[in-house]
Order: structure tokens, then sequence, then C-alpha cells
């Protein structure tokens, strides 16, 4: 199948999930909606459990994809109002970056339901609710092989945007002639953040909203 129809089915199960539970999404409507027979809905992802882990890969994929989005845009040249530190100062860009990832978390788990699943482990009756682990492959597509890989934890999710983020931050190299101390503390800075913004997801903040609260944590010294 080529990657179009795939997606077009992908997005067909995405809709058909915002209208009414998982449990009662049917593949043979999912299949009508795509503009193809649910043979071939089978034959791509070989079950409906096999449609849902390609649904919740996809949305992993997206939310990561968005937070390398985040950290790599080029945010505007302004000093820190909070500290004495001037747009050529790291600490301005840094902190930039990760407010815009942070940003970005809240947002996207605020948007998307299996995002906000998939980042704090709490599925609804609603939602599909695939194992972590991976499973059996039931067919020989490569991009159903991958969705039946493995899937990240909230834990896992974690850890995966603090080290893109301190990869983004350090910048190329292999890290001679750095500060290991100013690496470790990057760091926990990234993961602290990336925490603070999961924290919003559960309780929304208020009025300066993620920005503010990043802005109140991050160390004031360079970094």
């Amino acid at each position: 199948m080529m990657p179009a129809a795939r997606e077009s089915l992908l997005d067909a199960a995405y809709r058909a999930l915002a209208r009414r539970p998982w449990s009662a999404v049917r593949m043979v409507d999912v299949a009508a909606a795509a503009g193809v027979s649910r043979q071939t809905l089978y034959n791509e992802f070989g079950s409906k459990d096999g449609l849902a882990r390609a649904l919740v890969r996809r949305e992993a994929d997206a939310y990561l994809a968005g937070v390398d989005r985040a950290l790599t845009v080029p945010a505007p040249s302004r000093a820190d109002p909070h500290t004495d530190a001037r747009p050529e100062d790291p600490r301005v860009e840094t902190g930039q970056r990760l407010t815009a990832a942070a940003e970005w978390i809240a947002t996207a788990a605020r948007e998307n339901a299996l995002v906000r699943a998939l980042l704090t482990g709490c599925w609804s009756e609603r939602l599909p609710a695939p194992a972590l682990a991976a499973v059996p492959p039931t067919t020989a597509v490569p991009a159903q092989r991958r969705a039946d890989g493995p899937l990240p934890s909230p834990g896992n999710f974690v850890a995966l945007v603090r080290d893109r983020a301190v990869a983004v931050l350090t910048g190329p190299g292999d890290g001679t002639g750095r500060d290991k101390a100013e690496d470790a503390e990057l760091a926990r800075s990234c993961e602290l953040v990336v925490r603070l913004a999961l924290s919003c997801v559960a309780a929304p903040p208020g009025e300066g909203g993620v920005a503010e609260l990043v802005r109140a944590v991050l160390p004031r010294q360079p970094v």
C-alpha cells in the first residue's frame, strides 16, 4: 500500500475516534471513510489492535517531531526580563527554546487525547489502550512491524525529550572540552522543564501559562 493510503486510513481512524469510543469504531467504517476495501485495511494493519497501535505510534512520532521543531526553530532575539541577561547570553536562547518545548508539550497533550494518554499513562475507556510491550507482528508491512514494536512509556517520553533538548542546546561535537558539571546541570534543567510541562497537563496553569513557570524555575546562571 502507498504511504498516502496508509495515512488516509489512520486519518479516518483518528476522526472516527473523535466521534465515538474506540470500542464502537468499526473497521468497515474506517475502510469506507478512507476509500479502500476492508480487506486492504486488514492487509495493512493485521487487525483492529494493529490499527490502534499504528495510530498511537503515529501520534507519538508527531508529538516528538513537534518537540524537535520547538527546540530548533530560532526564537526571537530579546533579553530575559527576569534576569540581567542580554539576547546574546546563552541563558536567553536556552530559556526560549525550553519554553517553546514546554508550551508544545502542554498544547499537544491538551489538544490530542492519544498524546495525553501516552504522556500520562491515563487511558480513558474511550481510547484504545495498546500494550506498551512489543507484540508479534501480524503483517509483513514494514511500517506496521515498527508499530508492533514497543511503544514509549510516560517515563520514556520524559527521557526522549530531555535528551533531545540536551543535544540541541549543547550543539554538535563529542563533548570533548565541555564542563561535565554544566552538562549535568543542563540535563537536570531540561528534565525539570519537561516534568513541569507535564504537570500543567493535569493542572493547567493560571495567568502567564507554562512560559511563566518555566522562566521561574530555570537556573539563573549561564548553562
